[in-house]
């Protein structure tokens, strides 16, 4: 696991798209093709926008939500919308993206697709982009999810689960720690002394939060950028 601290909040943004594009500039060379996992919220709007503009060869990149909110991706809680308007513009809107909200669908019929269709993109993923909430989440593994246990089994063989959690009025989908975990590199961006402590705290052996099982897990290297 390594760590880097960042003066501000642009120069971490910015040490995180250079990060994520070599790992899929490595995977483009490798294989001709790569799937790039991304994350919603707010802490990762500066990274997508430096992103958007790095000379990859985009048409040749998968995006892949790593959760999503049970809404259409025109509504204001959208990961998809997030990720259309800042990262697939510019150079990256060539990229191709795997939408998770399907109209008719529903969260635990449209899992079992993703699931599905996971495994027809370049995999492993070439990066993992994650943040994480100050309960210690990650994507939409909360820590009061019924099917947490699944979520963070690493050996799961479902890629992709719905999640309910009190924390969101919307249900929603998110991959797994199976799934996050087979990635070349895991990129965590976090900002805030709150989330730094929660970070700390989640390092200690005897710790049960969901972010402390992805710090634990021995398949993806965890490469962590924060500023206050």
């Amino acid at each position: 696991m390594l760590g880097q601290k960042f003066a501000s909040r642009a120069a971490a943004s910015e040490a995180a798209a250079q990060a994520i594009a070599a790992l899929v500039m490595r995977r483009l060379e490798g294989q001709y093709k790569a799937s790039l996992v991304v994350a919603g919220g707010t802490t990762p709007r500066q990274c997508y926008e430096v992103l958007a503009n790095l000379k990859l060869d985009w048409p040749n990149v998968s995006i892949v939500l790593g959760d999503e909110r049970w809404v259409p991706p025109d509504h204001e809680d959208s990961n998809e919308r997030l990720v259309r308007e800042t990262l697939l513009k510019g150079r990256a809107a060539a990229a191709g993206l795997l939408p998770v909200y399907k109209p008719g669908s529903d969260p635990v019929e449209r899992s079992a697709e993703i699931n599905a269709e996971l495994r027809q993109l370049p995999f492993p993923f070439a990066c993992a982009l994650l943040g994480m909430g100050e309960d210690g989440h990650v994507a939409s593994l909360f820590p009061d999810a019924e099917n947490l246990s699944a979520a963070l089994d690493p050996d799961n063989l479902n890629l992709c689960l719905p999640i309910e959690t009190a924390a969101s009025p919307h249900p929603r989908v998110s991959l797994t720690l199976s799934a996050l975990s087979r990635s070349d590199q895991i990129v965590l961006l976090l900002f805030g002394d709150r989330k730094r402590a929660v970070l700390e705290a989640a390092m200690s052996p005897d710790s049960d939060l969901p972010v402390s099982r992805l710090l634990m897990q021995k398949r993806a290297p965890v490469n962590i950028f924060w500023a206050p």
